[in-house]
């Protein structure tokens, strides 16, 4: 063990015997500013699943507040770390990393789970035959232009013969789509289909479970709806994603307020 290391776990045994030595007494403790600020200094380091290991859990914390606001943080900026990121084994496989298209101050702001072969090639996120469906989505359907929204992934690269997002890349990716957000500042979150909807939400159940009801993604709302790709395989879904298209649409308009208190609350990774 290293100088340093024992160092931090000499004063983490003291925290531990100050809390302990506190509750003894009358829940309080008095120590000197020195001590103070150093005992501040040393928090734990939040723990990453190794990769080997198969479907780890990581630790998340529940929350419902906003994004920070007031950053100076461009997208050019961000997708430039995403061109260099190497956090996870997906940097290994991609050909191109896939940020984001669309309006930098777009309200609306679809998010899927990860980029296909025909993204990975073209560093585009929603392209070929599925993306072509969304862009009729936009623009037949809502009647705006695919640039007026923004259209993304959460994860920024390609997961080998397109499998779900795995929770060690979804703990490194997460924070870019995070920062995305927080500079476009959209009204209405999109997810598109049910491994983004579960990704984003933290939770196992269905797409016709999470239809129908506006979520909270950290104070942006989030509506479900089926994949482009689902909807080409089975096109009699149509109608149900025209359903959730016009509940977004009302929002947008600023005819209703969007009630995020029967849906799911995002939990933040850790």
């Amino acid at each position: 063990m290293q100088r340093s290391d024992l160092f931090q776990e000499i004063v983490r045994d003291a925290v531990a015997l100050v809390k302990e030595t506190a509750k003894a007494g009358r829940g309080k403790l008095t120590v000197s500013p020195e001590v103070a600020a150093l005992l501040e200094s040393v928090q734990p380091r939040p723990s990453v699943p190794e990769m080997a290991a198969p479907a780890p859990v990581i630790p998340a914390l529940s929350t419902s507040e906003p994004l920070a606001s007031g950053t100076q943080e461009e997208l050019p900026g961000i997708d430039s770390e995403v061109k260099a990121c190497r956090k996870c084994g997906l940097c290994e496989t991609r050909r191109n990393t896939v940020f984001g298209v669309g309006h930098p101050a777009a309200q609306l702001v679809f998010v899927g789970e990860a980029p296909g072969a025909d993204e990975d090639r073209q560093g585009e996120p929603f392209v070929g035959r599925a993306g072509q469906l969304l862009t009729d989505i936009i623009v037949k359907g809502m009647q705006m232009r695919r640039e007026d929204v923004y259209i993304c992934n959460v994860l920024k690269c390609r997961p080998p013969e397109n499998r779900d997002p795995n929770p060690e890349e979804v703990f490194h990716c997460e924070p870019y789509l995070l920062r995305q957000l927080d500079v476009i500042k959209p009204k209405v979150i999109c997810a598109l289909g049910r491994v983004a909807a579960q990704t984003l939400l933290r939770t196992s159940e269905s797409t016709t479970r999470l239809r129908g009801r506006w979520h909270n993604y950290h104070g942006i709302p989030l509506r479900v709806t089926y994949h482009p790709a689902y909807l080409l395989r089975t096109p009699s879904d149509k109608g149900k994603c025209w359903e959730d298209v016009k509940e977004i649409l009302k929002v947008l308009r600023g005819e209703v307020t969007p009630d995020m208190s029967g849906g799911l609350t995002a939990q933040r990774l850790v």
